[in-house]
């Protein structure tokens, strides 16, 4: 059972603890050894804490009835702090710095029974979709480590899919919690901007940031969002309560929905035939189970994506101030990599006018995006626009400038980061399998506030073709 026991739903696993079928030590043992066995080749886990997680685990005892009670959980090692834990950013300037306190997110997992044993590989800043920092190496994908896990979440869905924990923590600031999720056959909800607390920041990046988890099932998701949602003392904007526990939604039918599809891509790039043929099987399949299903234009605005990238290189700018102050020093630039390095000197170009002009016109473009939910329940497209591209694609070639990495992932990730201006809830489900068995997301975009609705369509979806059983051949070896 101990090989099986990370692949197990984390709501099943906190149900044996409180049944005392299992010890929270036994559970967090096992996801030890599984990283002592996996890591070394996937390279999720940058940081452990094993002697901590294990004193947690002997402080809870059977009939705990907490909802993550002795469940083993990875902190991606990004925005969320762990006090205690060694937090780096992906970053070579953060050395080891450990903060004192844990961010709300954290706080709440741990007061949710969940049990931290680690913090998991991000990219720099989180700036790319990929998992490739200078600092800790590639993560790569356990479906084939030749390839990407994703990003900036990719260390933690690497964990997750391969078995060496039953959920992670992930945040979503250009689809880094859908991105991962998709390329290693995960389900990740980004939720309404305001759903889940940043503090102690106020936002990030203009308020494009969520927090959440990826997980293997719906319910997980559900039941870690209940966890993580909530207002804050002082947060600048939060979201309206759900009707009823999210948790609940999984049992709710969603009853027949307008679903508008489309497998454009936003900015034109070429979508790949496994992104397309999942999109469009997604729509058969909705079609099926009652919904009305009908293709719809793609989005575009030719203003988007400069405006987009505006207050990104701005707010990575900003990001490196805040982890001087953390750090209690000054970062130069000869401490960053090459593409935050240019990052920041490409804000310095950027006027505070410049910002909340470029901020401006993206709640303009909201505005039209939103107006569309008038029509529609939910929107369907593809999560990417290719399969997981393989590790080190996104490279700058010889003479190339690092911003150029840029380019390369707006023509791999093209559906996902819309809805983090908006601010809209959307969610990839791993739904489909390429023929050479890599894992294919479809995406779900909802209207603001809408993850009930979400959840329980996702639901249906995940009972009429079930996935959390699928492995990746490396993991069930």
């Amino acid at each position: 059972m101990a090989n099986d026991l990370m692949f197990r739903p984390a709501v099943e696993l906190a149900s044996m603890v409180h049944d005392g079928e299992i010890t929270p030590r036994e559970l967090v043992e096992t996801a030890y050894e599984a990283i002592d066995r996996r890591n070394g080749e996937l390279n999720a886990f940058v940081t452990l804490c094993e002697e901590r997680a294990l004193a947690e685990a002997d402080a809870i005892e059977p009939g705990d009835d907490r909802p993550l009670a002795g469940v083993p959980i990875a902190v991606k090692d990004l925005v969320a702090l762990t006090g205690g834990i060694r937090c780096a950013m992906g970053m070579n300037a953060m050395g080891d710095w450990v903060p004192e306190e844990d961010s709300a997110l954290v706080r709440r997992l741990r007061e949710a029974g969940a049990i931290i044993v680690g913090k998991t590989n991000t990219p720099e800043l989180g700036i790319l979709p990929v998992t490739e920092p200078d600092r800790f190496g590639p993560a790569r994908n356990p479906w084939d480590p030749s390839r990407t896990t994703g990003g900036s979440s990719g260390g933690s869905a690497g964990a997750v899919a391969s078995g060496m924990v039953p959920i992670a923590h992930a945040n979503d600031g250009g689809g880094s919690i859908r991105i991962p999720a998709s390329c290693c056959g995960l389900v990740g909800l980004k939720a309404t901007r305001g759903r889940v607390s940043l503090a102690p920041l106020g936002e990030f990046v203009g308020g494009i940031a969520i927090e959440g988890v990826v997980s293997r099932t719906v319910l997980d998701t559900a039941v870690a969002l209940d966890v993580l949602a909530g207002y804050e003392p002082g947060d600048p904007y939060w979201a309206p309560d759900p009707s009823a526990p999210f948790a609940e939604a999984v049992e709710r039918t969603p009853g027949a929905l307008r679903i508008a599809f489309s497998t454009d891509a936003p900015n034109g790039v070429p979508v790949d035939d496994d992104c397309v043929a999942a999109t469009r099987a997604t729509a058969e399949l909705l079609e099926s189970l009652g919904h009305t299903v009908f293709e719809a234009p793609a989005l575009s605005d030719d203003g988007y994506i400069d405006n987009f990238i505006k207050i990104w290189v701005a707010g990575v700018a900003g990001n490196v101030q805040l982890s001087a102050a953390q750090r209690g020093r000054p970062i130069e630039l000869s401490e960053l990599e090459p593409l935050t390095a240019q990052m920041v000197e490409m804000a310095g170009e950027i006027s505070g006018a410049d910002y909340l002009v470029a901020l401006e016109y993206l709640r303009s473009l909201s505005r039209r995006v939103v107006s569309m939910w008038s029509g529609i329940d939910v929107l369907l497209t593809p999560t990417l626009a290719k399969l997981p591209i393989e590790v080190g694609a996104l490279r700058p070639k010889e003479g190339e400038p690092p911003i150029e990495m840029l380019n390369k992932a707006a023509e791999w990730v093209p559906f996902t980061p819309i809805w983090n201006v908006t601010g809209q809830p959307a969610i990839s489900l791993p739904i489909h399998q390429s023929e050479t068995g890599l894992p294919v997301g479809i995406q779900l975009v909802g209207a603001p506030a809408a993850e009930e609705l979400l959840i329980s369509l996702s639901t249906q979806l995940e009972e009429a073709r079930p996935w959390a059983d699928r492995r990746p051949e490396l993991a069930a070896a």
